[in-house]
């Protein structure tokens, strides 16, 4: 479709906006232009197939029906086409508004201020595609308890590992250790479709012992051929249960000559339990070897200073839904801000995860983030392909193009 082809329509209960938009898309080139001031009638339009728009720029405050009911009302009618928003309302506000239609899986190309610029609005509308055919999706498989046994004693779950550089120096520090299953008909599986699993049937602790021996093996030959890399491996709070867990991390290292403090254990705070008291004494027992101790995903949990009280952990992760396009969203860049600036308070090391693009590594790099981790880096490789990506990373590291 012609993009001056597409069909617009304008829902704002201001006769004035009407007219200045209709003005403003008649001059971008834009000839096939509805307008509404009530969400009721932009339904009505909407439900006529032959009518129905490509785009709709949407005031949110509007008597009667709001732009946020009117959103919930597109999804019912399984509205495909796309969203600008265009308010008086404040950025918040817009974000929300963005976020909340974003969820409901409607394409949003952005939000413009009022009184709209012809260069705003013909950017957002540059942005504009049509609708692709999408593919019914394969149901997502989930697998029985045998099989993820069986895929533990059969030695198909393999370690992944995703490098983490010093943000200033791009210095590669260490790595996260990230199952995989090599399923013998699937191919490669996410751990998001069986760790649930494994915790739901009293697996979970076999699986770690795997994940932690493959790690600390990989550790052993790193080293031998020069590499002096931390390892982190994630913990569940089901492993955290026993208080004999220590004794078996602490012999594991020690079997493969792995020094406790070159060792990091990450526990997302989200899944931290009730009753601390076994918890508490594993992982403050883990700390007094020396192992080192990360709280994951911060931020995203309903508990996070009642862990950094109680815990002693030395580093702390920012989660990437506070860093991956923090640049240019004040609300972001504040909650990263405050994260990082209580992590430091308390002695903390801190990790930006999801750096994945070049915006994202100039914000933590101006931040002075102490280390970073995401695809902009790299993603999750195989431990044979590590020393062939940190020559490439040594030699191409991106310094920061701008000051944020």
């Amino acid at each position: 479709m012609n993009n001056f082809a597409i069909k617009i329509l304008v829902l704002d209960d201001e006769p004035f906006m009407h007219k200045l938009l209709e003005r403003m898309l008649a001059n971008l080139g834009y000839t096939s232009i509805a307008a509404c001031d009530n969400g009721r009638a932009a339904l009505d339009i909407i439900d006529n197939p032959d009518d129905s728009p490509n785009l709709i720029l949407l005031d949110i405050n509007m008597p009667e029906m709001d732009g946020l009911e009117f959103v919930r009302h597109l999804v019912e009618r399984h509205y495909n086409g796309s969203l600008i928003l265009v308010s008086g309302e404040d950025e918040r506000m817009q974000q929300a508004a963005e976020k909340l239609a974003r969820a409901h899986k409607i394409t949003v190309l952005g939000h413009l201020h009022k009184p709209a610029s012809p260069e705003g609005m013909a950017e957002l509308i540059g942005k504009w595609e049509p609708p692709k055919q999408s593919k019914p999706r394969a149901a997502r498989k989930i697998y029985a308890a045998d099989e993820v046994r069986a895929a533990i004693a059969n030695g198909e779950l393999v370690n992944y590992y995703q490098p983490k550089v010093r943000t200033v120096s791009g210095q590669v520090m260490g790595v996260e250790s990230l199952v995989r299953w090599r399923h013998p008909q699937d191919g490669m599986v996410f751990p998001d479709q069986f760790i649930g699993v494994a915790e739901a049937n009293g697996l979970i602790d076999d699986l770690t012992r795997v994940v932690l021996a493959g790690a600390f093996a990989q550790y052993s030959i790193w080293q031998q051929s020069g590499l002096m890399l931390q390892v982190a491996v994630n913990l569940s709070m089901d492993n955290l249960a026993s208080l004999g867990f220590v004794d078996e991390i602490v012999g594991l290292a020690a079997k493969a000559g792995v020094p406790p403090q070159m060792v990091e254990l990450e526990v997302t705070e989200t899944s931290f339990m009730d009753d601390l008291r076994t918890p508490l004494e594993v992982l403050s027992r883990l700390r007094l070897k020396r192992f080192r101790l990360s709280i994951d995903d911060f931020g995203i949990g309903n508990s996070s200073l009642a862990q950094l009280r109680d815990l002693p952990f030395d580093e702390l992760k920012i989660d990437m839904s506070f860093v991956h396009g923090a640049w240019k969203n004040e609300k972001l860049q504040a909650m990263f801000d405050s994260s990082l600036s209580l992590a430091k308070q308390l002695g903390m090391e801190v990790v930006a995860e999801g750096v994945e693009d070049q915006a994202d590594w100039d914000f933590v790099h101006n931040r002075n983030c102490d280390i970073s981790q995401g695809y902009f880096i790299a993603k999750p490789m195989p431990a044979a392909d590590l020393p062939a990506w940190i020559q490439s990373w040594q030699k191409t590291f991106p310094a920061p193009q701008r000051r944020i």
